[in-house]
Formats: structure tokens, sequence, C-alpha cells
């Protein structure tokens, strides 16, 4: 019985997310076209939705405003230590 709710505990903790804060527009766009081609290619939605009537691209959109996507920008992090804000 303890062992089954560990096994809960570490599920919850697996899915919080902390995603950085979009910055553009086009960011959103990016993000939400790469997200829906997972989902088309057979990834499961994180969001409750009838994937027979919402498209994939308004599914990516939901989740991403969800903040149910994990992600990170990869050119932030070339630009180095000049991002580092106080």
């Amino acid at each position: 019985m303890v062992d089954e709710t560990q096994d809960d505990n570490a599920e919850l903790d697996a899915e919080v997310f902390d995603p950085p804060e979009i910055d553009s527009k086009y960011r959103m766009i990016i993000l939400a076209a790469q997200r829906s081609k997972q989902l088309q290619r057979g990834a499961d939605a994180r969001v409750d939705v009838d994937r027979k009537k919402v498209k994939p691209t308004r599914i990516a959109m939901r989740e991403i405003a969800d903040q149910k996507v994990n992600f990170k920008f990869t050119d932030q992090e070339e630009e180095g230590p000049a991002t580092v804000e106080n």
C-alpha cells in the first residue's frame, strides 16, 4: 500500500513543468508547430480535449498556454552569462 502511494507521488512530481516565458509571438508559433508535429505523430495530448474535433495546432497552443509543455530556448544558451538578470 505504501509503495503505491510513493509511485503516485513520483508521477505527480514528473508532471511539474517550469518553462521559460515566451517573449514573442514568433517563438510561440514555432513552439506550437513543433508540438503539433509531435501530436500528429502520435504523442498524447496533455490537455483534456477531443482529438477528433480539435486540430493538433490548437491542442499545442492550449498546452503551451496551460504550461503543460516543457521546453527551453537554445539560442539563449549560446549567449551565456550576458543574459543573467539580477
